[in-house]
């Protein structure tokens, strides 16, 4: 198998496979799940901030024959970040209106499970506040706003990999990251699935849109992956907005979900666990 063929079979796993199984947990919709979803954001977020720090940016400013390699690293991991913040801006507009909320001390932050996945709105439907229609239309808008958002993530797995281009199975850093990604669209699945099947799409079919949802991954690991293999700066590019992209993915969307969903200490600490983790996996 081609080291292409490969990358599209690791990053399906990733991006289809994840958000598919968020679609299936959905299905299985727990409402005391809430601890166990906010250590496993943390965990996801330690690890690939390991990766970030111990891998994506060590390769990219030890790179051989590129000028200004630090402002170069620089400029890149800023613009990842600011391209992931301002989808993120975009998603967070597009998806927060669909149902009016209660009053105006309901919370608008992803401060538990079903706030983050609407779960919670559905009661609002059901009583015949809202008509059952918007949370089906919100579903799909999300599920529209999570394919875009998989692209840039896919880029990272694609980046992670190009540094390794005839054996991704030995590049641990590819592998982990794609693995952490996977981990991560397992609650942005629920987000699509659960106002689907709220608002009276058959489970099997939300699944099944959840998880095609997560295909654009494919396409970002490609960009990702090719544009890190023309030359040494593009390489550096790669890896630098890789790098940006997942540092606001952590610091912007898994942490803050995590400490909300758990106000406990229990999260930073599995926060640490995962970056002691994926340093391990990396360098042993």
């Amino acid at each position: 198998m081609g080291p292409i063929w490969l990358l599209v079979g690791i990053t399906a796993i990733a991006g289809i496979g994840g958000t598919g199984m968020g679609g299936v947990v959905a299905c299985l919709f727990r409402k005391d799940s809430d601890k166990t979803v906010s250590l496993l954001l943390s965990f996801a977020a330690g690890v690939m901030t390991a990766v970030v720090c111990f891998d994506l940016l060590t390769e990219a400013l030890n790179a051989e024959g590129v000028a200004d390699v630090v402002w170069l690293v620089i400029i890149g991991v800023t613009v990842g970040f600011v391209v992931i913040a301002l989808l993120n801006a975009w998603i967070d507009r597009a998806t927060n209106h669909e149902v009016a909320h209660i009053d105006e001390n309901h919370p608008r932050t992803a401060d538990s499970l079903e706030e983050l996945t609407h779960a919670n709105h559905l009661q609002e439907h059901m009583e015949g506040r809202q008509p059952r229609s918007g949370l089906f239309l919100a579903g799909l808008v999300m599920a529209a706003a999570i394919a875009l958002h998989n692209v840039p993530e896919g880029m990272v797995i694609g980046a992670s990999f190009a540094t390794t281009a005839d054996q991704l199975l030995s590049n641990r850093g590819g592998l982990i990251m794609a693995a952490v990604i996977g981990l991560h669209n397992i609650p942005e699945g629920m987000a699509v699935a659960v106002p689907l099947i709220s608002g009276g799409m058959r489970k099997r079919h939300s699944v099944a849109v959840t998880a095609l949802s997560g295909a654009p991954t494919i396409l970002g690991a490609l960009i990702g992956f090719l544009i890190g293999a023309i030359s040494p700066t593009a390489l550096v590019i790669s890896l630098s907005f890789a790098s940006g992209a997942m540092l606001y993915v952590v610091f912007g969307e898994l942490l803050p979900e995590s400490i909300l969903m758990w106000k406990s200490k229990l999260p930073a600490a599995l926060a640490v666990l995962g970056m002691l983790t994926g340093l391990i996996i990396i360098y042993l």
